[in-house]
């Protein structure tokens, strides 16, 4: 665990703060590559990943870019309202779940809203590496879009392009002409919120599964439908210590055991990681996560944010 001093906040873009993070006593930092996020506890009680997005490779600091969500659960709130310049953070370390393959004959990174944190930093890679690469960065307007100004330098040109929609994807960037045709040896990387990154997915769905790389805000899992009126009371059966747990309506399997008492692994909680990740042996599994394969879910499941369908699903816990 690593405490970082906040050392300066900016306005980026409209509900948009930026962070730069630094070492207490001024020793150099742990370096990142790009990709990589921090895990913050927030003084909302919470953890929540940031993507860097500064050079990646420097250790005089850490940026992360956080967007105020409007129904936040004290994540992104708690970073607007209650952080100051000079406060500490505690931070799980470094990860990257979401890396960039540096030798591509081409990059493509695109990035919709908040999304444009981990490939800001993989463009920076780029573009110091010299690989070609095209950043396209979708927002609903230029009052909306982080970095705006940094990526109008002269650095940038021919390389990134903005496209604002005014809040219809429709007359924003048209997704199914660019990904028509892949790019020899052309890799894929993208971020956004849930419509962006469905969007995305359905124009690639002809792109090889290796050449296409994503990262997501987390699950985004759709509101519980009301049980049916014959169908069993969701439950969930812990094998090896003879337990029954309860699960109420629209909870995760991980709320369920919480709840109960019962200690579990828990990291990312946003269906990305694996950390969270259990064996069962038998019932009705909601997968939400993006990171286990159908025949993986056969027998596991990330408990963060999988969802019991109906009656009991047993544990091997």
């Amino acid at each position: 665990m690593l405490k970082l001093r906040v050392s300066a906040i900016r306005y980026e873009a409209q509900g948009i703060y930026a962070f730069d993070l630094v070492d207490p006593g001024g020793a150099p930092l742990p370096a990142f590559e790009a990709g990589a996020h921090l895990d913050i506890r927030t003084p909302g009680g919470v953890n929540r990943r940031y993507s860097l997005c500064n050079v990646p490779g420097s250790t005089d600091r850490y940026c992360i870019a956080v967007l105020r969500v409007p129904d936040s659960r004290g994540g992104s709130r708690a970073m607007h309202e209650q952080v100051r310049p000079g406060d500490l953070l505690e931070v799980a370390g470094v990860h990257n779940y979401f890396p960039l393959r540096e030798d591509a004959g081409h990059s493509l990174l695109l990035a919709g809203g908040i999304g444009i944190t981990p490939l800001l930093a993989m463009a920076e890679r780029l573009h110091a590496l010299g690989r070609p690469y095209t950043l396209h960065y979708c927002t609903q307007s230029p009052e909306r879009t982080a970095f705006a100004s940094y990526l109008a330098g002269d650095k940038w040109r021919g390389r990134v392009f903005l496209h604002h929609d005014g809040g219809n994807p429709a007359n924003g960037l048209d997704l199914g002409q660019l990904l028509a045709q892949r790019a020899e040896d052309g890799q894929l990387y993208f971020c956004g919120p849930p419509g962006f990154m469905r969007a995305v997915q359905a124009a690639c769905a002809h792109w090889p599964e290796q050449a296409v790389h994503s990262e997501h805000f987390g699950a985004d899992l759709a509101p519980a439908p009301p049980p049916a009126a014959d169908s069993e009371p969701a439950s969930l059966t812990l094998r090896r210590s003879d337990r029954s747990v309860p699960v109420a309506p629209g909870q995760t399997i991980l709320q369920a055991l919480r709840g109960a008492g019962v200690a579990c692994n828990s990291s990312c909680e946003a269906g990305l990681c694996g950390e969270c990740r259990l064996h069962y042996l038998s019932g009705l599994i909601e997968h939400n996560d993006y990171l286990l394969s159908d025949q993986e879910r056969a027998d596991s499941v990330l408990i963060c944010c999988a969802r019991v369908r109906e009656g009991a699903v047993v544990l091997d816990i």
